[in-house]
């Protein structure tokens, strides 16, 4: 049994000797086209990461303050967004051409859909006569109610290159009396900046 297998592979190694009919050749790669020298592909690199450190100053993109609505004039807007990007070191400039960012701000009515689960609970004890005691529970509702939310959206754009660099949203409810509703867009600036800038 093991003569007859040496022997197959005897011959299998002997096929392989023969002289192999291809020969193996390669031609020189075709010249670069002319301008793929000087191309430079900035996609095909990814981009470097932003440096927010030395964004100092700020002004309105295309000189435009943000929309007033029946809560805050757009003064008024204008005014917390400042207060706003002062709390993180990004000043007004004095003119738009000196300016680090360039920054959209808008207000918008929003509706949300919110969901209340009432859980009662289970109860165990006796009932308003003494000799009976039992187990009750309360069947769990779901309540599902529609809200009016105000989103305040903020936009930073490059002042060098105009490319979006940050962009940010904070909400509150949007039911209430004027005077609530400007501490109400302050704290949705505020909420709206909480991951500026973001590392």
């Amino acid at each position: 049994m093991k003569l007859p297998a040496l022997l197959a592979v005897a011959l299998l190694l002997g096929a392989c000797q023969s002289p192999n009919p291809y020969t193996a050749e390669s031609r020189p790669l075709p010249p670069a086209p002319p301008g793929a020298a000087t191309a430079f592909d900035s996609s095909a690199y990814p981009a470097p990461p932003r440096d927010f450190g030395r964004y100092r100053s700020w002004t309105w993109l295309d000189g435009q303050m943000p929309a007033g609505n029946n809560w805050a004039t757009p003064e008024q807007m204008a005014d917390m967004v400042n207060a706003g990007l002062d709390q993180h070191g990004l000043r007004q400039a004095r003119s738009p051409g000196q300016a680090d960012l360039k920054v959209s701000a808008s207000l918008r009515y929003e509706r949300r859909l919110r969901q209340y689960d009432d859980y009662g609970g289970a109860y165990y004890g006796s009932g308003p006569w003494r000799d009976q005691y039992g187990a009750w529970a309360t069947v769990p509702v779901v309540r599902t109610y529609e809200e009016q939310v105000a989103v305040v959206y903020l936009q930073l754009y490059d002042a060098r290159d105009n490319q979006p660099v940050w962009s940010g949203s904070g909400e509150t409810y949007a039911n209430g009396e004027r005077s609530d509703g400007a501490a109400a867009l302050r704290q949705a600036v505020k909420e709206a900046l909480d991951d500026y800038p973001p590392y």
